[in-house]
């Protein structure tokens, strides 16, 4: 799966749970929160005043130490 800025927060918790700690290292502490499931990440970083572009390079850097 690819992540990108329009993917919601529901598709990438489902993709891989361990996302959850990255968005929660950068500062959006509701990644439970049944009302941001549907959220894009842009539109959730957003409402917590995060630069989405450095939450997905956060995101992506944790998915590709995975795949190594």
């Amino acid at each position: 799966m690819t992540i990108t800025k329009q993917t919601t927060m529901g598709e990438m918790l489902r993709y891989d749970g361990g996302i959850a700690y990255v968005l929660m290292q950068s500062g959006m502490h509701c990644v439970g929160c049944p009302s941001s499931i549907m959220e894009s990440l842009e539109e959730a970083c957003m409402v917590h005043g995060l630069d989405s572009d450095e939450v997905l390079a956060s995101i992506n850097a944790y998915l590709e130490s995975k795949a190594q």
